[in-house]
């Protein structure tokens, strides 16, 4: 005895094309929609200043000092840095003594609001040895918030 139906049976499940389909597009969407933010190798936390926003020259170097005293030097347009060994001033000398010939040099300090006051008269000092007189510093734009 066959005590079954003769209807056949649909099996169900669920489709994955379409689903698949909806995440690359996401996925594309995502992509192109990116904003991509200058990434430092110090997290640095900068004090905030009134004033208007100069607009800096092609030829600079920004020096970076971290919250614990560390430095680390950025060159040209890609935003790279490359971190010192140690904080010692010979280290510091040494790293910034290759920019010493250039006249239209600016030196830009970018400081983190928790670093010591000591760790940034360190870079002035070791500067004016150097003859890198035209310094600034780097400050985030101050909101009324």
């Amino acid at each position: 005895m066959n005590f079954g139906t003769d209807e056949i049976q649909d099996e169900t499940g669920i489709e994955l094309t379409p689903l698949i389909d909806v995440v690359f597009l996401l996925l594309i969407f995502f992509m192109i929609s990116t904003t991509f933010t200058k990434e430092t190798s110090l997290k640095i936390n900068l004090p905030e200043s009134s004033g208007e926003q100069a607009v800096a020259p092609p030829q600079n170097v920004e020096i970076q000092i971290g919250a614990s005293s560390e430095y680390a030097i950025a060159t040209g347009t890609d935003g790279s840095s490359k971190p010192l060994l140690n904080s010692n001033r010979d280290t510091l000398k040494r790293a910034l003594s290759e920019y010493q010939n250039q006249p239209k040099l600016l030196l830009i300090i970018r400081a983190d609001r928790k670093a010591p006051h000591e760790a940034v008269i360190k870079v002035m000092d070791v500067a004016q040895e150097l003859g890198l007189t035209n310094i600034t510093f780097a400050t985030k734009q101050f909101t009324d918030s």
